[in-house]
Formats: C-alpha cells, structure tokens, sequence
C-alpha cells in the first residue's frame, strides 16, 4: 500500500482550542475548532476492470484505520505520493466523498460531526481551481462573502472584511482583473489558486482543507502560495493541505526521521527520496516494517492520547447549530445568484454579442427573402409562402439559441458543483437566477428580431397580430433555450447534450407543421405534432395573423376559398384555439425549467 505522512507545524498564536471568537486582524470573529478522527475506514465498490483483472471481491479498501487530530494555529501537511490516498483522506473528513461507505469517529471539538453544520464553518479549496470566467477577482470574492456570511453581517461589514482578505492573499491588485479561462485568458495559474484559497477564507472559517495547493506551479509561484497558507494560519484557523512534492525547505519542516532511515541529502528531491526509503524494497533491507514501528511508537500513543482529548467537549463548550440550512435566505440567494449571472453575462460578449448579431442577420436575411409577402395575400401559394416565413423566423434562429447556450451552462454548472458541496444556497435559486438572466436577453432578443421581421415581412400592423407575434416569438426563444439548457443538466456532459439536440431539432423541424402540414402527418405521428413545441408556435403565428382573414384565396383547378376557412380545412389552423396555444407556450417554458432545476438539485456528475 502507498505510504501518506502526516507531519504538522506549530504556529505560534495565543488563542487555544476554546469556544471564544478569534480577530487575528480580521474583521470579524470565528470559533477555533478542533477536528479528531480515529479508526477512519473508506471503501467504495470494486471497480469492473480491476474484477476483470481477477480481483474477486466487492468492495476496495482505500483507507484502512486512519486516525489523527488537526488543531487552530496547528499546519497539518499530508505528504505521499500520487494514489497514496490524501486527497481521499481529506474528501472523506470533509463529506466531500458522493459514494462509498465510511466508518470510524469524526469529531469536532469533541462533539459528533454534522456535514450540514461542518459546511457553514470549513473551506475547502479545490486542486482544480473553477471559477466563474466571466467576473473579476473582486466580484468572485464578493459573491462568495454575500451567500455564506452569516445573514446577520451587514453590507458594509461584509465589503470591508472582503478586502481584508483580499490583502492577505495579496489579490488587492488584481481585484478588477477578470478571472477568465484556465490557459485561455485572465488570471495565471497561483493567481487563480489565490483566488480559490480567497473565495473560501472570505467566508469566515474556522477549518480550512486544501488539496495540492502548490501543484502546478513553479518555485516561486509556489513561494507565493505558500506565504498566503501561513498568513492563513497566523489568523488561528485550522488549515490543512495535502502535498504531492514538496521543497526541501518546506519538507525539511516536517521531517521527523524514523532511527535507521537514511536523512535526506542537501538538494536531493524530497518526493523521490520518500519513495526510496519508504519502499517495500527499503523495509525488507532494514528487516524493519514502518506501520509496525509507528503503531509501537510514542508518537502513537502521544497522538491517541490526543485524539482521545480532543474527542471530549471543553468545559463551557457548546455544539455548533445554525437556525437555518443555508447562511442566507432564499430571497437574499436568489438576488445574490442573480447580481452573480447578470455579471457573468454582461462580460461574455462572445455570447451575447453574437447573439444579437446573428439575430440582426437572420431577420435581414429573412426580411429581404420574404419582402412585403404579408402585403399580398391573394393565392394559395402567398399563404404557403408566409407560412415558410414563419417557419424559418421561428426555427432557425430558436434551434441557435439552444445549441450556443449550452457551453455557457456546462461552465457554470461545474462552478455550481463546487459552490453546492460549499452549502452556499438551495439550487432552485441558482436555476431561477441563471434562467431568469438568460428570460431577459432572450426578451430583448425577440422584440429586435420582432421588429425586423415584422415590418419587412409586412404583416398587417394591428396591436393585437403584433403582440401576438412578439409573444410567439419570445416565447420560442425562451423554450429553445430553457431545453438546451435542461438537457445540460441532464447528461454528464455539454457533448452529449449536443449530440441529443442533433437528434431532436431535426425530428422538431419535420413535425413543425410547413414541411408536412399537420392534416397530412399519418395518424399513428399526429401525436408528435402535438408534442412538438414549434408546431404550436407557427400554429399561434399564423393563427393570428391571417384566422379572422375573410378574403378570398385562389385555388389552383378549385374555386376561390376564403383564406379562414382554407386554415381550418386544410391546415388545422383555427383563430378560437389561441389561447391554448398561449398556455401551451407558457407549459413549456415552465415544463423545461423545473427538469432544469430538478436535475441540478438531484444529479451529480462530479464523483468524487
């Protein structure tokens, strides 16, 4: 089994393990806490190719009976190697693990641990660093202080203890630098991973977990982060990190030689080294076995001794308990997450602005292509003309929107992991903030291609034809967005999401009703016609405009019709069945928000 090393570094700081609030220089007060775990077990289930490899049992041990204590002022560094189980370790004290079963005692400051009450005190700073791309260093920070703040901390107190922490990770400077892509654009690499330790001290925390936070970086980057970790500690907060190949400056800290082991040379690698001595090749050379000496040693009982202390309440201590689940309550999160989208979207001009410039194009295209057709509508041929004009407004630029929003949700949704696993709020408010962003575009989307299409096309310039046809159009866009964005939250990823919006677009485009009208679609396929939402946005367009029309329609080798009557005998099409078509749009618009909002809520992609 791959060795993990636990060391720990004391810093000096006068306040104790005690229920009394800390400053540190910070403007407002946190609870030091202990946490003590003993005898922790973590097993998953045997994955299929290791069974096909042979392995016949069904469960995989990747803890075995781990325990240890991390203290206030106290940095504990887990060290090993790669697939020596730190981060594991550390998932599993945090309640980061989404599968898996795990036993042993995990308390805090001597009392049971509860994942619900330990998310409103911890941090916890991922070895990827996702954030929202489209917001600045200050505006990430702020967002991140509003939701997990303690409600009762004012707006003022809460911006001033923002920039406070902002000068201890040393991102004052960069606050109005946007954080962009990795790789791409924005913040490098230790800036972002500032960022990240940022975001999670600037709610309060008393514990703070940080996976690798120097992996990646070169020495001085390193040099960098790792001033920021100690500044972290200096505040009495209880921090631990994981670290893959350490310096030798840092190494050399919590080096603590077992008698017999060869001491690290000058300049030698500290994560090559460790695997030399540590090796099964090592103990069979020094006839010696390390968990033996270790489960033998002082230094066990001196840790179960402390373990076995800080498993035990202090006089005067009370168990943490928070009123509510979330700091804030839903108002103040769905205002917050809205402030959040609203930024994200009026800094994405990639999105947007190709938004409304596709949108200016295709109703010029359109325009031009189907000139003044509204003006003349005296054969059967002028009707199925304006009925392809409202085929290709509606679908082309509709099925556009469905497919350009589903990378802008697919980010945002790995951010929205991140930021759940946090308790930062309940998920419908998320879901209501970032569809109510996207409702506000796409409204003033429509009303552009509205106008466009409405006054080139020349359909007939009547208040109640317009705003049927503005609604109609609006209401498309916000369908065919709301289920681009549904089915992102249904799959695992935006490339399967888009490869399900290549089958169904088409099959929307067939049964809309122009290609095949709906009395000609075969009885045993009518039903998908009624399911299609397109269908009942051409049928609402025409419907409107021309089913109260009762001027005559030429019939080639018939008699003249009137353009009413020809609706309801060959199209279906009749003007009483509007305010159907009305709630059926509004049924769709609702139906694909609460899937999108449910599977954020329930689904989980991110397995840890």
């Amino acid at each position: 089994m791959k060795r993990m090393i636990m060391r720990q570094v004391e810093i000096k700081c006068t306040n104790g393990d005690t229920n009394t609030p800390t400053h540190s220089g910070i403007a407002l007060p946190f609870h030091p806490l202990s946490l003590s775990f003993n005898h922790i077990n973590y097993c998953v289930d045997m994955p299929a190719e290791m069974k096909e490899q042979g392995f016949a049992e069904n469960r995989l041990q990747l803890l075995t009976d781990i325990s240890g204590a991390f203290r206030p002022a106290v940095l504990t560094a887990l060290v090993g190697m790669s697939g020596a189980g730190k981060t594991t370790l550390m998932d599993v004290l945090a309640g980061r693990k989404t599968s898996g079963s795990i036993e042993g005692s995990i308390t805090l400051s001597g009392y049971p641990k509860n994942q619900e009450t330990f998310a409103r005190i911890s941090g916890y700073c991922e070895q990827t660093d996702i954030h929202s791309p489209n917001v600045t260093v200050y505006e990430s920070i702020l967002y991140s202080a509003w939701l997990r703040l303690s409600s009762d901390v004012d707006e003022t107190t809460r911006k001033m203890f923002v920039e406070e922490v902002m000068t201890l990770v040393e991102l004052d400077v960069l606050r109005n630098t946007m954080v962009g892509l990795p790789g791409f654009d924005g913040l490098s690499t230790e800036q972002r991973k500032r960022l990240t330790i940022a975001v999670e001290l600037v709610s309060n925390p008393s514990i703070i977990f940080m996976d690798e936070p120097t992996s990646g970086l070169d020495a001085r980057a390193a040099a960098i982060v790792m001033r920021v970790v100690r500044n972290t500690v200096n505040t009495g907060r209880t921090v631990v990190c994981t670290i893959h190949q350490p310096s030798i400056d840092i190494f050399e800290s919590f080096d603590d030689a077992i008698p017999g082991v060869a001491k690290i040379t000058e300049g030698y690698n500290p994560a090559t080294w460790m695997l030399e001595v540590s090796s099964p090749l090592a103990e069979a050379r020094l006839g010696i076995n390390f968990a033996e000496i270790y489960a033998n040693s002082p230094l066990y009982m001196e840790n179960q001794e402390l373990i076995k202390e800080l498993s035990v309440p202090l006089p005067g201590y009370e168990d943490l308990s928070f009123p509510t689940k979330y700091s804030q309550n839903f108002y103040n999160q769905c205002i917050a997450n809205f402030w959040k989208q609203y930024k994200s979207y009026w800094k994405n001009p990639p999105y947007n602005v190709m938004r409304y410039l596709m949108t200016v194009l295709n109703g010029l295209v359109f325009g031009t292509v189907f000139w003044k057709k509204g003006t003349k509508l005296e054969s059967q041929q002028d009707l199925f003309n304006l009925l392809g004009a409202t085929y290709a407004a509606v679908f082309f630029l509709g099925a556009s929107n469905c497919i350009t929003v589903q990378p802008v949700v697919a980010i945002e949704r790995t951010v929205f992991y991140r930021e759940r696993a946090a308790g930062m709020y309940s998920p419908l408010s998320y879901a209501l903030a970032q569809t109510g962003v996207e409702i506000i575009y796409n409204i003033l989307q429509g009303c552009l291609y509205t106008i466009i299409i409405y006054s080139m096309i020349g359909y007939e310039w009547k208040a109640d034809k317009f705003f049927y046809f503005l609604f109609f159009i609006i209401a498309s866009f916000n369908y065919f967005s709301l289920f681009g964005m549904m089915l992102v939250a249904l799959t695992p990823s935006a490339l399967l999401a888009n490869i399900i919006i290549s089958f169904v677009l088409p099959l929307w485009n067939l049964f809309a009703g122009f290609l095949i009208v709906r009395p000609a679609i075969p009885i045993w396929w009518r039903w998908y016609y009624w399911a299609n939402p397109v269908s009942w946005t051409i049928y609402g367009v025409v419907a409107s405009q021309f089913g109260k029309n009762n001027n005559s329609l030429s019939i080639p080798g018939g008699s003249p019709i009137v353009v009413k009557k020809f609706l309801e005998d060959n199209l279906g099409i009749n003007h009483d069945f509007l305010g159907y078509v009305v709630l059926a749009h509004f049924s769709y618009a609702i139906g694909f928000y609460f899937v999108f909002a449910y599977s954020i809520k329930v689904l989980n992609f991110q397995k840890r």
